[in-house]
């Protein structure tokens, strides 16, 4: 059975290129945009996709309801299958103008792969999301050994991300270089760190408590005095795994390289968790977690507009609406106290204050009408 089409593979090479140097779009989203027009290919039997009708854009959303997501041997979620429909959505749209596409595709019939309304309202339904508490944090923190060179690695990892906010693939490519303790400061340098869309961040430490940061300061003190790294090597190193004497696999000592991508910290972190007997929450969590410490300690929209970019956000809107979430317990309590303060408002005669906050947000809104 055919597993490929020469001219099919010629234009997706064309198509990944111009997404990598027109669009500018990072290698990890065009693989995603490779496997999904793959499984399009394979559900359409390899055909040309210059002979496409709309039946094989039909019979593809069909096959998506069968497929089975492997890690959780789940059916796929509808905003997976919206997000691979829309991959093979935008390529047809491309190739419709493209020499030798243009006469037999029209750029309407990649509207073919949009999913039903129902189901994209489905995918597109923002659903409350955990996250941890400080006190929760702390108690991984307790709970986590700090005897070996792995151990002290580890609980450092998760003091940093908790002290900073970084992302989790900047975690694993930051040296020690990038590291200000005296200014309490992270030079997210995009030449040498990988952060989101290659944007230079600075960052200082959060004001979350002297035991976080002081977890951070041993660590980097340990690595230049104990284990004689240079500015150079890695904040947190990869480890070195072979066999031991039982012939098993296992962690065995530090290195002096990064990671190269985030999955060995999220296992890092669910271990952790896992060990203080708490649901496991990923590393990008605790971005939300100090939104949401933000929203409760600063008082001025100057101070609430520092918090936001020490997260690396431009706009200060991201914050509220993408990481500060109420979630539904604080929701209540919130509405709670303020049914209160009006009916103690309504008591003295007094109108509602101004809200300086409130104000801020107003205007950043009528900036982007």
């Amino acid at each position: 059975m055919r597993k490929h089409h020469p001219k099919n593979e010629r234009i997706k090479r064309q198509y990944l290129a111009y997404l990598e140097e027109a669009k500018r779009m990072s290698e990890k989203t065009t693989d995603q945009v490779a496997a999904a027009i793959a499984l399009f290919e394979a559900s359409s039997g390899y055909k040309d996709f210059a002979l496409f009708r709309i039946e094989q854009a039909r019979k593809f959303k069909r096959d998506m309801t069968d497929y089975v997501n492997p890690e959780t041997g789940k059916p796929l979620a509808k905003a997976t299958m919206r997000s691979r429909l829309n991959h093979v959505k935008a390529f047809f749209q491309w190739l419709s103008r493209e020499p030798g596409y243009r006469s037999k595709l029209r750029y309407s019939d990649a509207d073919y792969f949009n999913l039903s309304a129902n189901d994209t309202r489905i995918a597109t339904a923002k659903r409350e999301q955990p996250v941890p508490s400080a006190e929760q944090i702390r108690r991984v923190l307790t709970f986590m050994r700090a005897e070996t060179d792995i151990e002290k690695r580890d609980r450092a990892l998760i003091a940093f991300t908790f002290l900073t906010g970084i992302r989790d693939d900047a975690l694993a490519s930051l040296a020690i270089k990038h590291v200000d303790l005296e200014r309490r400061q992270v030079f997210q340098d995009a030449r040498d760190v990988r952060t989101k869309n290659r944007k230079t961040i600075t960052t200082w430490f959060f004001p979350i408590g002297a035991d976080v940061e002081e977890a951070v300061r041993e660590w980097v003190k340990y690595l230049r005095y104990e284990k004689l790294f240079g500015p150079d090597d890695p904040l947190f190193p990869s480890t070195h795994v072979t066999t031991g004497q039982d012939g098993l696999f296992g962690a065995r000592r530090l290195l002096r390289s990064n990671w190269s991508n985030a999955g060995p910290i999220r296992r890092i972190f669910k271990q952790a968790f896992e060990s203080a007997d708490l649901p496991y929450f990923n590393p990008h969590s605790f971005r939300k977690t100090l939104a949401q410490i933000g929203e409760r300690v600063c008082r001025t929209p100057e101070e609430f507009k520092a918090w936001s970019q020490n997260l690396g956000h431009e706009n200060v809107l991201t914050t509220f609406t993408s990481y500060g979430e109420v979630t539904s317990q604080r929701q209540a309590e919130i509405l709670g106290s303020l049914s209160h303060r009006l009916d103690g408002l309504k008591a003295s005669g007094e109108g509602a204050p101004d809200n300086a906050t409130i104000q801020f947000v107003l205007e950043h809104l009528r900036n982007k009408i």
